[in-house]
Parts: structure tokens; sequence; C-alpha cells
């Protein structure tokens, strides 16, 4: 579901003056700052009314208002975070009810009593006003358990599916996993609101090949927190019914496709070896058996291999790794020559990457705008046309990209 947003010229004009310009193959490209000030900003969601919420990994969630300008109060009443290693407070995101609901999600890292930590969803509504947002009715609706003492992998993203009939989800499992039913993805009436969450394996391999366990998986739930009806894995004794696929290692890059509305995901390989993968129910896309990365330092292959039968091989893979993080198509009207292509952040590689598809082939990549960007966290494409980026610093800005002319 699209959310209207209405941004005033105001914020078009935020620091147009001391915008950079640079050309890409397809559109020349100005990158204003929106706001600033940010610690390791993470996440990003629109309001309906203009404002965004942007997510601080210390564990700050923050309002900028319709005018651009950065509430000085983080919202209150938040559960606690623990900003441990790659941890904190992470994804952001509106029911697509929003107006409706109230409802926002988000993942973070929580500690249990033993000190140990993993990553968690939560839903709440926010309430109050200017220098004095919180979060009401905070409900937690999924933990990562078993936790450890690991500051590694966490995820995670939160995307939502488009809405369905409901008992009509769609299911295409992999081999011998279970047998397809319709797709059946188009508005319906009571339709069912259903989302995807990203959790990492946590530095430990092989939870990611265990499915008793939702590390290194990507889960599909309703817009409660329970298991998705039609998840290929629902019944299964010695599976988590939560599970949609498995064998991820750090997915931190996730979005829907504006023409399929089939789920992607960049993957964080190891030492090379960084993914983009289309998910299907079902499917082992292959962490730690096969991977195009190697072990740090050491250079010494990991599993059995690039490939294997019965597990997917990556739309594109990258070596060296750019250290692939945020994810998001583009659709707008402002970049015309982009519709319909991916766009995907890089923290090492300090580029934004614009990838075109054929379908689910991949037909060519740009490294855009090397030099002019730090490291990226997320790319979030505006419901006003503008792409949106998040850069991982101390002092992190939001960022938006317009056409320069």
């Amino acid at each position: 579901m699209k959310i209207a947003v209405a941004l005033p010229a105001l914020l078009f004009a935020l620091g147009a003056a001391d915008a950079q310009v640079v050309q890409t193959k397809e559109h020349k490209v100005r990158i204003v700052t929106v706001v600033q000030g940010l610690e390791h900003p993470w996440g990003l969601a629109f309001l309906p009314d203009g404002r965004m919420l942007v997510t601080e990994r210390p564990g700050r969630m923050r309002v900028i208002g319709a005018d651009g300008k950065l509430d000085p109060a983080p919202i209150a009443d938040l559960p606690r975070v623990d900003p441990q290693g790659q941890g904190g407070l992470l994804d952001v995101a509106l029911h697509p009810q929003y107006a409706a609901t109230g409802w926002v999600y988000w993942t973070y890292a929580q500690r249990d009593e033993q000190g140990r930590n993993g990553t968690e969803l939560a839903r709440g509504k926010l309430a109050g006003q200017p220098g004095a947002y919180r979060m009401t009715d905070v409900q937690v609706l999924l933990k990562l358990e078993p936790k450890d003492n690991s500051g590694l992998h966490f995820g995670s993203r939160i995307v939502f599916d488009r809405m369905q009939p409901r008992g009509q989800t769609p299911v295409s499992a992999g081999a011998g996993v279970a047998k397809s039913q319709p797709d059946s993805r188009r508005l319906g009436s009571d339709p069912a609101v259903l989302m995807y969450v990203t959790f990492g394996e946590r530095g430990t391999k092989e939870r990611a090949q265990d499915l008793g366990d939702i590390a290194g998986k990507i889960v599909r739930l309703t817009d409660e927190g329970k298991p998705a009806p039609g998840n290929p894995f629902a019944g299964s004794a010695s599976a988590r019914p939560e599970i949609f696929s498995f064998g991820n290692r750090n997915v931190q890059g996730a979005a829907l496709h504006p023409a399929s509305g089939a789920l992607w995901a960049t993957e964080h390989g190891p030492q090379g070896g960084d993914e983009l993968n289309v998910i299907k129910p079902g499917v082992n896309y292959g962490w730690p058996t096969i991977t195009y990365g190697v072990n740090y330092g050491s250079g010494t292959k990991i599993g059995e291999g690039t490939e294997k039968s019965g597990l997917a091989q990556p739309v594109k893979h990258w070596v060296p790794s750019p250290a692939l993080s945020g994810l998001a198509f583009y659709n707008g009207d402002k970049f015309p020559r982009w519709r319909g292509d991916a766009l995907l952040g890089a923290l090492r590689g300090q580029v934004l990457i614009r990838v075109r598809l054929n379908g689910e082939k991949f037909v060519e990549d740009e490294f855009m705008l090397r030099g002019a960007l730090p490291r990226i966290r997320d790319v979030r494409a505006g419901p006003d046309g503008f792409v949106y980026l998040l850069t991982d610093q101390p002092n992190g800005a939001v960022l938006r990209l317009e056409p320069a002319n």
C-alpha cells in the first residue's frame, strides 16, 4: 500500500546551496543534506503527514518534522536497547494501514537476564507532540532465542508484503519442501497484512541451517507477530513455523519488487561474496555450505565451495565485498531512467549501487556517487519520488538525492 506524503517546498530546498552534483550514467544527481547530527542512523520510515521516523543504533528513535528539522528529544518509552557490537536499535516500518491502525514496528537488540543479546521485533503507537513524543501500547512480538554473547550479525529489516485475501497466501517452496499454492497477491476483501523480518545468524554459521532456530532466516509473520498462514514449514514438528527462507548469513537490505511483488534481499558475505537474492519460500540460500567469500584474515575456504545442488545461487554476487546494506527499488518519477532498478547501499564501498534486472536476471550494475558518499547504511525510495540515504557515521545524516536539472 502506497502512503501519500505531502512534503513542503521548504524541505526540498534545504541544503541546496551546499549540495554536491554528480553525473551518473543515467542522471545528473544533486546530493542534499536533510538533517545531520544522528549517531549511526539505521532505519527510516515516512509518516503520512510529511514527518519521518529515523532510528539511531545506540537506541534512539527520532522524528524529523515536515519542515525538515530534527526534533531534539528522542521518542520516549521504547523498550531498552542493547547497542553491543553491530546491534542496537535497527529498522523501523509503518503498518500498511497506518492511518487506521497507528502501528509503528521496529527491530532492536535486547539483552536477557544472563547478559546475552539478540534481535527482537516490537510495535507501538506514536503519541505526543514535538519535544515530547512517546511510544504507547508497546508490544514485543518476536524474540530471537537462544540469545548469545556475540556482537555480530543481528540483521535486521522489516518489509510489509502486499496485502492479500485471507486464506490465500502465496507459497511456492523449494525442492522437497512443500507444494506450490496459487499466487494471490492482489488486493481483496478482508485482506491479510503480512510482513517479512530478517534475522542474522549471530556469527554462528551453523544456526543458519538449523530449522529449529530463526537465526540466519527470513521469517514471515502476521501484523500481530504470529507465523503467517501458508508458510513453507507450517505443520513441521522440527521447524519453526515462522521461517520463510533459510541459509541467510546477515540480511541488512530487503524490499519488494514493484512489478512482481517478490521479496529481494542483500546478503552480507564474509570476506567477499556479498549477494543480491530473490527470496522464495522454503529455499535454502546456502550459508555456510556454499559461499563466494572466504574466511577473514586467512583467506581459507568456507564450506563446500560456491555451488551445490538444491542450494540457491545469488542473482548477483560481488568479490571483493562492497559490504551491502540497505535495498530499495526505484519506481518514482524524479529519475525516470532508474525506474524498476534496484538501489543498494554499500558500507565499505561508500557508493550507491544501481542494479538493472530483466525479470530475475542480472543485466548490469553501476557504482554511483563514488567519492561523494560516506558509508551508506540504508536506502529508501521516498513517496515524493526522491531517494533517501542514511550515512553510517557518529555524526550521521539523512541525505536526499534529487535530479540536478
